[in-house]
């Protein structure tokens, strides 16, 4: 028998994405919006995503694992990706070549904090796309809901409405919730802003975890290069820099005073990496303590590095240096993804970087003592996300 991590655990894999079919939208939203709905077009040989005459995507851009170019040369048509990436069944099957044995799912279209949706002008049609995603991804995971686990998207931009999802959702059987990483980004408060609150206070009752995926923000706009450093170059600043801003998250989390007014809300830093957790935990700490921030909120009875051991998590997939020392610190919070289909995902691609996740697991956690390998690979996400 095989003694390798894959064979030892059954590994849960917290961030991957689904490349939407088609007809997500169409086939569910009102046929009275016409062409505002999200739909398909084929232009000059690849397939985009369009809202009204705009084009806000492109399906092969997302769809990037086993490619062999580099960004901006995308598989061009859905004719070219690969069936795991968008048809459950086939996903499936792939988890098990794989040997995960369960995905946490997260969208493309709509955003990675679900601000894509406000890409869409009418403000009914918005909430009903939304919607449409959430019921959508439901049934997709519904192939076996114990192994693919949906996140549900959140119209973060209209806090009643969001309370509403987040107790509609929780009804359906979700077992998590995605929320904005950078909500000022889209003309919105900061996560550390008590507008969030009965969101926080609704997922809470519910059980439902938040996540904070990288990326939330106006990628549109970080992914400007004014000073013309070339695509590629430009492409692996953004995707780089992307996990440093829920660093910043972290900050208006932590000292916004969230984990204190709602004790069993759990959350994730989703795609973020690790090794730069114990650095800013640290520093929270530090500050923290040096300016005297318990003389202003006596209520606080944690530092910002307790609160986190215990309600927040974050996930890795590509670190190997930064691994041992989050680990050490905070072996009950740490996650395992991969991020498939993503270009920045470990699926091989042309480069010689690129590995399976069974293989970059082996050489990650060589070192690390089997009840902290358990810890990451299962036992803490099936804790989180209710997998049997």
């Amino acid at each position: 028998m095989s003694n390798a991590i894959f064979d030892r655990h059954r590994v849960i894999d917290i961030d991957t994405h689904i490349t939407e079919p088609a007809d997500v939208w169409t086939d569910r939203v009102a046929s009275k919006w016409g062409d505002q709905v999200p739909h398909i077009k084929r232009m000059g040989g690849r397939d985009l995503w369009f809202i009204g005459d705009q084009p806000v995507g492109m399906p092969g851009a997302y769809s990037a694992a086993g490619h062999d170019d580099y960004y901006p040369n995308f598989r061009m048509t859905y004719d070219d990706i690969p069936a795991a990436m968008y048809d459950a069944k086939a996903r499936l099957a792939w988890m098990d070549e794989e040997k995960l044995f369960a995905n946490v799912l997260y969208p493309n279209v709509g955003g990675f904090g679900a601000g894509g949706f406000l890409r869409i002008n009418e403000p009914a049609l918005i909430l009903e796309c939304l919607q449409a995603y959430n019921d959508w991804l439901l049934e997709w995971c519904s192939a076996d809901a114990n192994r693919l686990i949906p996140v549900a998207a959140m119209p973060f931009w209209d806090v009643a409405e969001s309370v509403k999802e987040v107790g509609r959702v929780a009804a359906m059987g979700y077992r998590a919730i995605l929320f904005c990483n950078q909500p000022q980004e889209h003309g919105q408060p900061t996560l550390r802003d008590k507008h969030w609150d009965p969101i926080w206070a609704a997922a809470e009752e519910a059980g439902l975890s938040i996540s904070f995926h990288v990326g939330g923000g106006d990628l549109a706009a970080q992914m400007q290069d004014p000073a013309n450093i070339g695509e590629r170059a430009n492409f692996a600043r953004v995707s780089s820099m992307a996990f440093l801003d829920n660093g910043r998250s972290l900050g208006d989390i932590i000292l916004g005073g969230i984990p204190h007014r709602f004790p069993d809300l759990k959350m994730v830093s989703v795609e973020s990496g690790v090794g730069w957790i114990p650095f800013v935990l640290e520093a929270l700490d530090w500050q923290w303590q040096n300016n005297g921030v318990i003389t202003e909120h006596p209520e606080y009875d944690l530092l910002p590095s307790e609160y986190f051991r215990r309600q927040i998590y974050a996930s890795f997939w590509f670190e190997e240096k930064g691994i041992a020392p989050a680990l050490d610190l905070y072996p009950d919070n740490v996650l395992f993804e991969t991020d498939y289909p993503h270009p920045t995902c470990q699926s091989p691609g042309p480069a010689s970087v690129g590995t399976r996740p069974q293989l970059y697991a082996e050489k990650a956690m060589a070192g690390i003592s089997e009840d902290v390998v358990a810890k990451v690979m299962h036992t803490s996400a099936a804790a989180l996300y209710g997998i049997e």
